[in-house]
């Protein structure tokens, strides 16, 4: 799947103060055992630039060796139980630098819901919202979730996170009303949203 130039719909929205601008082509693509070196780079990116949105801190992913990377990288790069995508402009295309990950989304099994795939720790790179890549993305795992014969997508999104909220009611996310402790800052409360896959 290639994203890239698309009319300005993309729900991840642009860097406050500019344009919709459109993107060079990029892969979305399940991740492989070779990105494990680049998702490192691009985990550690996400939890600078977003530390509430995902379940662990920069200092502990940034102390943790590149063998587990590769580890965990291995567990979800086949199967039906979680996978993860990647956006990847590739090493010879503009828009680099040079074979570095751009975007990230997973999807897993839900226990108690057969039929529904949770979607985790979804990312685009700062430069790169607003040109079509979050909803490559959520397609991404979306068409896994319907080859894994899971019909229906859910999420969480931090209770005030506006612009995350807006940008995955764009890709049809429906807020269901449910609300959930964070699961690392007790204080704050997420809220569930879903859609067909």
């Amino acid at each position: 799947m290639t994203a890239g130039s698309r009319p300005p719909t993309d729900p991840g929205s642009a860097p406050t103060g500019t344009a919709d601008t459109a993107a060079p082509a990029v892969d979305v693509r399940r991740l492989t055992l070779p990105d494990a070196a680049r998702m490192r780079a691009l985990r550690l990116e996400m939890l600078a630039d977003a530390p509430l949105a995902f379940l662990e801190t920069l200092a502990e992913a940034a102390a943790r060796p590149h063998a587990e990377y590769a580890a965990r990288v291995a567990s979800v790069a086949s199967g039906r139980h979680t996978a993860q995508f990647v956006a990847d402009p590739g090493a010879d295309r503009p828009g680099g630098p040079a074979g570095r990950l751009v975007g990230h989304a997973g999807g897993t099994i839900s226990a108690d819901e057969p039929g529904l795939t949770v979607v985790y720790a979804v990312y685009v790179t700062p430069a790169r919202r607003g040109t079509g890549l979050l909803a490559a993305l959520i397609e991404g795992v979306a068409a896994w979730s319907r080859e894994c014969g899971r019909p229906e997508l859910m999420l969480e999104v931090v209770v005030g996170n506006d612009r995350a909220y807006r940008a995955y009611r764009r890709l049809g996310f429906v807020d269901t009303g449910v609300r959930v402790p964070h699961p690392r800052l007790p204080a704050l409360r997420e809220l569930q949203m879903r859609r067909p896959a």
